[in-house]
């Protein structure tokens, strides 16, 4: 939800991923090979061009979708495209420039569709929020900055505790200037108000993600923390957090996280990406990995889900039917179901030597379902993917919004 999307690279011909080369340890080959698409692909309907900029984030809602823009192409990413998703093709309706911003990042809707939040790095650092009520003319209402979002607020995050709607912002590192969280308390819009700072992450807190009262943290080769800010029931709250558990998933490079509430009300496992060095068009590297948090004192890895050639970015997932999307850069868009039981899989599982456990390798349990965008005969490079409305979006850094059917 870059780095560049949240994948920390840097530009000078190729992407070099700042954290240096991934450390890779599962024991599944990666051959370098290019991914290939299934016999059943997501159908696409349409495809909303932008050309000039890298697209980065998206975020929709109803008929519109935001989308932002990241880097240089040499066109700066300091733009938010505005986007008609009603019909099958996605249509350019108007667009935002942020002043100030060099690139953005994350946008995100808030959960009564009242604000759009959006992150800028390396000028700064900032959120900048609007008002939607005509969700095809934004209006900014605040744009909040300080010392401690400096130099760049990489991922933002709208999460709602006991009625109270935050933001949560992981800060870039920078030189000497580590990296940082911190939560903002958006009950006024206007008036953003930090109320909770910590220097955390190695070398990152990339991203977070925040449901009934938990708050999950991808901190890199940190791995991820949990966080009790009102749910877990040690009396946290979001200006004074307490720690659950940690787990370090294999690889590590955590980038991002979703914790799975499946249909019948199961709440036992998250999903992690793991996001390694990548080329803007060509190549990229990551796992997902599965988490069983059924005990967040004691969180465990328990499978994880590997593309040849490429690597997880962003995701999605439809709970109803238990169908994770992810975004998978070059490799297109993944669908993998994810019902039931994951960590069970006679003649499907994988002893990882480095890291001393058995895992089940979603892929041999016949978990993928449907592979997008590689049967349309030019390059992708997908950053974000959202599942809504029955329908799939997805973000593409090199051509811009998707639209396309769910898996079948």
């Amino acid at each position: 939800m870059p780095s560049v999307g949240n994948m920390r690279i840097l530009i000078a011909g190729v992407l070099v991923l700042a954290a240096g080369c991934s450390s890779d340890n599962v024991t599944v080959p990666r051959t370098g090979t290019s991914p290939t698409a299934l016999d059943a692909p997501l159908k696409v309907l349409g495809m909303g061009s932008e050309t000039a900029r890298y697209t980065a984030e998206i975020a929709v809602k109803g008929s519109t979708a935001y989308t932002t823009t990241w880097g240089s192409r040499p066109t700066l990413g300091n733009k938010v495209d505005i986007w008609d998703v009603s019909g099958a093709t996605p249509i350019l309706t108007d667009s935002l420039i942020v002043a100030g911003a060099s690139t953005l990042g994350d946008v995100q809707v808030s959960d009564d569709s009242t604000l759009l939040m959006v992150a800028t790095e390396r000028t700064g650092g900032a959120i900048v929020l609007y008002d939607i009520s005509n969700p095809r003319k934004p209006v900014q209402v605040a744009r909040y900055s300080t010392a401690n979002t400096n130099p760049g607020v990489h991922t933002a995050k709208f999460g709602r505790v006991n009625g109270k709607l935050y933001g949560f912002l992981s800060i870039d590192p920078l030189n000497l200037t580590p990296a940082r969280l911190v939560i903002v308390d958006l009950s006024d819009p206007a008036n953003p108000r930090e109320i909770f700072t910590r220097v955390i992450g190695n070398p990152y807190v990339h991203d977070t993600f925040i449901r009934d009262g938990i708050l999950f943290l991808a901190l890199w080769n940190d791995g991820l923390d949990i966080w009790d800010i009102g749910g877990g029931g040690q009396g946290g709250t979001p200006d004074n957090p307490k720690v659950l558990g940690n787990v370090r998933t294999v690889g590590g490079e955590v980038h991002n996280v979703w914790w799975f509430h499946d249909a019948q009300g199961g709440k036992r496992f998250a999903f992690v990406g793991e996001e390694g060095p990548g080329s803007i068009g060509s190549s990229s590297i990551g796992d997902i990995h599965v988490v069983d948090v059924s005990s967040f004192a004691s969180p465990k890895e328990i499978g994880f889900y590997h593309v040849d050639g490429a690597g997880t970015h962003n995701f999605s997932i439809d709970e109803k039917n238990a169908v994770l999307y992810a975004a998978y850069y070059n490799g297109g868009v993944r669908a993998i179901d994810v019902h039931g039981d994951l960590s069970s899989c006679p003649g499907a599982s994988n002893f990882n030597v480095q890291a001393n456990i058995t895992r089940c390798d979603l892929k041999a349990m016949g978990r993928e379902l449907a592979v997008g965008l590689l049967e349309q005969n030019r390059g992708v490079y997908v950053w974000g993917v959202e599942w809504t409305g029955g329908n799939v979006y997805a973000s593409d850094m090199v051509n811009g919004i998707w639209k396309m059917t769910p898996a079948k």
